[in-house]
């Protein structure tokens, strides 16, 4: 378990929160297509992609950096909706999953993508979720144990070192999401329970005394995203396709939304909320539906890709 990163908080001043968000990002893994009878795949890079907020419409293919052959399953935005932290794939024959940065400017236009180059090497084939503090300089991801249980890592993005926590009860971690303050992180216990990280207390195993239980599942329906409310005093998060919010320091759930989806949606609902904790986005297929929080109103869009519809599964999104 790496220990090489001595402050894993990320107390620096936070990104300006800019709303109602002008861009969202998507990602989604390669293509795989099996030409004739074959059942051998053949892999089709893709990029990420800059879209309009307000109509989906596409703006620009965000490029690879070098090594990195094509976008993964996972984005993640920072409060300013301009920074973006994206998964990307090396390479079909041994994948392996790398990160980097882009940030976009006024106009959408992504700059050049910047590798995160880990000083503790970290062979990851497959990454739960992720998570950017909010001030840009801390990413956070959750993996699974060799052997049974889960890992939470924090990277110092500027210099690739990092700190590992792991979790023996559950196999899997999801729902990262990074307290305003920097000092914490929320995360989905195996879909069943919502939890708190405390960053200050260094030991390496949230199982214990630097992890506590913010709700537990009471249905059967699961847990899947998580994000902390703009003053840090209350978790937002999704219960089927019920959205709701509770305060940290204990108390009755509220109900925020309850979008609709079309038949054969997934029952728990991946979501991202951007910078102002006012507008949450969600992905069925290849339409984007906007959330508000406030008044729980659901408007959609179709997402294009190189200005035409989206093919394949659906993408990862976030603003």
């Amino acid at each position: 378990m790496a220990t090489s990163l001595a402050e894993p908080m990320a107390t620096g001043a936070p990104l300006t929160a800019m709303g109602p968000p002008r861009f969202f990002v998507s990602a989604r893994t390669p293509l795989a297509h099996f030409p004739g009878k074959s059942k051998t795949a053949v892999f089709t890079p893709v990029p990420p992609a800059v879209h309009n907020a307000e109509t989906g419409a596409f703006i620009a293919n965000i490029p690879l950096p070098p090594g990195i052959e094509s976008s993964w399953h996972l984005v993640v935005a920072a409060r300013d909706n301009r920074m973006f932290a994206i998964a990307g794939w090396t390479e079909s024959t041994d994948p392996h999953i790398r990160f980097f940065v882009v940030r976009l400017g006024e106009d959408g236009r992504p700059g050049k993508p910047v590798a995160v180059t880990q000083t503790d090497p970290d062979d990851l084939t497959l990454v739960y979720d992720l998570a950017l503090s909010a001030d840009g300089t801390r990413l956070a991801y959750a993996t699974p144990l060799i052997g049974g249980g889960a890992k939470i890592s924090v990277l110092d993005v500027a210099t690739g070192r990092r700190r590992d926590w792991k979790t023996l009860t559950h196999s899997m971690v999801s729902g990262l999401s990074w307290a305003p303050d920097g000092r914490s992180l929320a995360y989905v216990l195996g879909g069943r329970a919502i939890a708190l990280l405390d960053l200050a207390r260094l030991g390496t195993d949230p199982d214990g005394a630097t992890s506590r239980i913010i709700k537990n599942a009471t249905g059967a329906l699961p847990f899947e995203s998580v994000a902390h409310t703009p003053d840090g005093s209350a978790l937002i998060y999704a219960s089927g396709h019920t959205v709701e919010r509770v305060p940290l320091a204990g108390g009755p759930a509220q109900v925020l939304a309850r979008p609709e989806l079309p038949p054969g949606a997934s029952l728990s609902l991946r979501f991202s909320v951007d910078g102002t904790g006012e507008h949450l986005l969600y992905v069925h297929k290849w339409r984007a539906y906007r959330a508000g929080l406030a008044d729980g109103a659901v408007t959609s869009v179709p997402i294009t890709v190189d200005e035409r519809p989206g093919e394949g599964d659906s993408p990862r999104v976030a603003w």
